[in-house]
């Protein structure tokens, strides 16, 4: 039997599953469905499965590129992002329930700060008028304040646990991260996201592979004497382009003499600060295919510093 499915909340299971009793399953990229591009689209179950049996009929057929593919990653590689992309999202739900908190004390301007002893300083805050906090905001506010304290103690426990393995762990995707770590500029969280979304698992065959997964290609459009770039692809890993054009920045600033950062200066350097947006995103780009080659074969990037 040949199947195949769209990728989304399914995730790899069922994949798994269609292997192990022996049929081939492929697990198809979103945008390879062809949609008509005259007016609204109309999407249905029914659609969408039409859409993709097509799509398995040509591939069958024997057209190769009619769809893209996604690499399914093992149990284990699956697993190893679990720990950082929870630590995302409890730093983030930590910030929401901040702002949370500073909102609705604005609204009744009042000015706090968040620290050991808040619910006391509820109690004893008046409003403008001299009045207490009503009764209802100040439990929502206290209900709140607990909530914040849980989310500091999951981020601070998740961080430990990191930590523990970057320390202690033998496994070669942590080797990886030890490896990006000792280069200026890198530090332990973007190193662990670098190897753990990108580098431990996947098998690049070339800088294209690497800044297309990224999201980080141009996508320029010609039609006749029309010609204009229209960015970035943004298709990829979005933590990853993240995190890539954040450390660009920490690049320069920390690897100065480098010849990534040389190109940079010389290319964007003098520009406005529009020019130089544009050209941090082709600086993530470069970097992650030398930090691709560094991994693979050893080499620094040229002019690198490394902390050791």
């Amino acid at each position: 039997m040949l199947s195949c499915y769209e990728a989304g909340r399914e995730a790899f299971w069922l994949h798994r599953f269609m292997e192990s009793i022996g049929h081939t399953n492929y697990v198809i990229d979103s945008s390879s469905l062809e949609v008509p591009q005259r007016a609204k689209r109309v999407k249905t179950d029914r659609i969408d499965l039409r859409g993709l049996l097509r799509l398995l009929i040509r591939f069958a057929s024997g057209e190769a590129d009619v769809w893209s593919v996604v690499n399914v990653p093992s149990p284990e590689a699956e697993d190893a992002r679990q720990l950082h992309r929870e630590l995302l999202a409890a730093r983030r739900d930590r910030t929401r329930v901040n702002n949370r908190i500073k909102g609705l004390m604005a609204t009744q301007g009042i000015e706090l700060e968040l620290k050991p002893g808040f619910p006391d300083a509820l109690e004893r805050t008046l409003l403008w008028d001299g009045l207490p906090i009503p009764d209802t905001l100040r439990g929502r506010l206290k209900r709140d304040w607990e909530r914040l304290l849980w989310q500091k103690q999951q981020v601070r426990i998740l961080e430990a646990e990191r930590n523990r393995l970057f320390r202690e762990s033998a496994d070669p995707a942590i080797d990886q991260v030890r490896a990006l770590y000792d280069l200026c500029g890198i530090g332990i969280e973007s190193a662990w996201i670098f190897v753990m979304e990108f580098f431990s698992w996947r098998a690049f065959r070339n800088r294209r592979q690497i800044a297309g997964l990224a999201g980080l290609t141009p996508t320029p459009f010609q039609s006749g004497n029309s010609t204009r770039e229209q960015g970035i692809a943004k298709a990829g890993n979005r933590i990853v382009r993240w995190m890539a054009i954040e450390i660009a920045w920490s690049w320069l600033r920390h690897q100065p003499e480098s010849d990534l950062s040389r190109w940079y200066n010389r290319k964007f350097g003098t520009g406005s600060s529009r020019i130089r947006r544009i050209g941090i995103v082709a600086l993530a780009r470069r970097l992650l295919i030398e930090l691709w080659r560094y991994l693979e074969t050893g080499a620094l990037p040229d002019g690198a510093l490394t902390k050791s």
